[in-house]
């Protein structure tokens, strides 16, 4: 399988978050969205959104960089590392 690009990660991030919070959909995301400010996400939702990432992307992101990821950049950064 092809190395996703940045964009495509992001798209893919955005669609997950979107699962995982349903109350979001509509609202426009990018890489500068704060997650727990901009969102209302919590650490459970973040939680669920890693692990849903984890499983769909086939990619462990280890527990202690979890409290770094502050944006949706963050989280592309995290998983674009490691595909």
């Amino acid at each position: 399988m092809a190395k996703m690009t940045r964009d495509e990660l992001l798209r893919e991030i955005v669609e997950v978050v979107y699962e995982c919070a349903p109350e979001l959909e509509g609202v426009e995301l990018k890489e500068e969205t704060v997650i727990n400010t901009d969102t209302g996400i919590d650490s459970m939702g973040l939680t669920l959104i890693i692990c849903r990432l984890e499983a769909n992307l086939g990619v462990n992101i280890p527990q202690r960089q979890w409290k770094k990821l502050f944006t949706l950049g963050d989280v592309v950064d995290a998983f674009y590392s490691r595909l």
